[in-house]
């Protein structure tokens, strides 16, 4: 069922990175820049090219085992040009506490999180 899931998952991801490609007046994920969780600034443009799975997750909630499964597809297409992004979110009821730090040491820990 979660391979199912991903791979659905990335293959609308795919589709969506393709018609915003095609579409010149829509701003690209390129155009951005975020804070990674070490405080430096990461700039999407660094990606272009790149497959881009973006994942809102949290530590502490039931889907968390989507953790294995994320990073089982990163090691798989990696090399092929796929990054998975994960960005930690606390909105929900407190699902994801902790410093970066320790959100980062519990995913590497835990999951064998490698991925950004």
């Amino acid at each position: 069922m979660r391979k199912v899931l991903a791979t659905a998952l990335l293959s609308v991801l795919i589709a969506l990175i393709a018609a915003a490609q095609n579409n010149s007046n829509m701003a690209k994920i390129y155009d951005y820049k975020t804070t990674s969780n070490k405080g430096a600034e990461v700039d999407f443009a660094q990606f272009e090219g790149k497959v881009l799975m973006i994942v809102n997750t949290a530590s502490k909630c039931g889907f968390t085992p989507q953790y294995d499964a994320l990073e089982a597809l990163y090691q798989k297409y990696k090399d092929q040009g796929f990054v998975v992004l994960g960005f930690p979110c606390d909105q929900f009821k407190g699902q994801e506490p902790g410093s970066n730090e320790e959100i980062a040491e519990f995913c590497r820990l835990n999951h064998g999180v490698t991925s950004p």
